[in-house]
């Protein structure tokens, strides 16, 4: 009964003031709401990027090479060398260029067009929505065809059939042979915003030969370390040991890393947050301190009639908690919602864990705790002779 007639009167002291309360609780609604928003935010980037890696395929290998010396890349003979029947399926390097592509008044600026081969497709999971991707025969004939991504296909043509029409690109004419799949943006950039053209064919298109960027795909997931052992093996003896000359990724390593750095933003912006539900604490114990000095009359009553120090303690220090609280509750039911608007917007899943919320609204509740103590303390400390004589 004690506790319930201490919350009682804490109540209808915070009703009894209904907009200093409401501004005292502001700073923990704040603190909550971006604690919420923030963390979910973070946690939904992550789950989006893991997403995006996933769906790159789990045999997955990737090989940067920076050079040795001279030596900054490699040849397409060294690059296709690094096929291996027992562990590696597929191998196709890529070389990139800027262009223009022009069909008729229509044109796009600045796209990416990439030179692989007829294994790139296997390799990335490339789906094809119309014709078809580049063939083996493609590459050796160095034929001027192209595949065009979904946003390049729909800012040349519109809701015209592409396939078998003639864009220029740089001035020189390929031949439509396929638009792929949309797919949407990952961690490797965009397809829908790029155009594929045969491996062989870049080499006199951009006279440029020099594989610097090759995607590998393990005979399967069981086998992607000893392909990269492999591969290690062979890129050490062209560039004579230098472990520094090349990198070697797999699924497991990009998760990793990326893992580490969204772990590290999101502590980063919980911790942001957290110093809001401090400042909401200073206020919550600058409020009771004032509430303190108004009610030492009110104290000195209650002193002379009976109560004791723990008494008066208590009635503050729950005055304090429901403060907290009701600002950590409006907080979590603001936070909900503002992750919910900024993870549609952002288009990720940004919806807060059971964990988040808990943990929010238990440091709001420490936090009020922390902050009441010592108004409550100053208040049970009162004599009952002086409070009485308080004008």
């Amino acid at each position: 009964m004690r506790y319930i007639q201490a919350l009682k009167i804490a109540i209808r002291s915070i009703l009894s003031n209904k907009l200093r309360s409401f501004l005292t609780m502001l700073g923990i609604i704040i603190g909550v709401t971006a604690v919420i928003a923030l963390v979910s935010i973070g946690q939904g980037s992550t789950r989006s990027v893991t997403s995006q890696i996933q769906s790159m395929g789990s045999n997955l290998i990737m090989v940067t090479i920076m050079g040795r010396g001279a030596e900054s890349s490699l040849s397409y003979e060294k690059a296709m060398d690094l096929k291996d029947p027992n562990y590696i399926a597929a191998v196709s390097p890529v070389i990139s260029t800027t262009v223009t592509a022009k069909y008729g008044n229509n044109s796009v600026n600045s796209t990416t067009v990439n030179g692989v081969n007829g294994d790139y497709q296997s390799i990335r999971d490339i789906q094809v929505a119309t014709g078809r991707f580049i063939l083996p025969m493609d590459d050796e004939g160095r034929n001027q065809i192209a595949v065009l991504g979904h946003n390049v296909a729909m800012e040349l043509f519109g809701f015209t059939d592409p396939l078998g029409k003639t864009i220029k690109l740089n001035g020189q004419n390929f031949t439509v042979v396929g638009v792929l799949a949309s797919k949407g943006s990952s961690i490797s950039g965009s397809d829908d915003d790029s155009i594929f053209i045969p491996l062989k064919t870049m080499f006199y298109f951009a006279k440029n030969r020099d594989i610097r960027q090759i995607y590998i795909e393990a005979t399967s997931p069981d086998t992607v370390e000893l392909a990269k052992n492999v591969i290690n093996s062979k890129l050490l003896k062209i560039f004579k040991g230098d472990t520094n000359a090349f990198r070697i990724m797999d699924q497991s390593q990009i998760l990793s890393t990326v893992n580490s750095v969204t772990a590290t933003l999101s502590l980063l912006l919980g911790g942001i947050a957290g110093i809001s539900l401090l400042v909401g604490g200073i206020g919550i114990m600058n409020i009771m301190l004032v509430s303190v000095t108004e009610r030492t009359r009110e104290i000195g009553i209650r002193k002379a009639l009976g109560a004791k120090k723990k008494d008066i303690l208590l009635q503050f220090i729950i005055e304090s908690l429901t403060l907290s609280g009701l600002g950590g509750i409006l907080g979590i039911i603001i936070g909900y919602v503002l992750s919910m608007v900024l993870g549609t917007a952002m288009n990720i899943d940004a919806h807060p864990t059971l964990s988040t919320v808990l943990l929010s609204f238990s440091f709001s509740v420490i936090v009020g705790l922390f902050f009441g103590v010592y108004p409550a303390n100053k208040a049970a400390n009162l004599n009952p002779i002086e409070a009485l004589r308080y004008e």
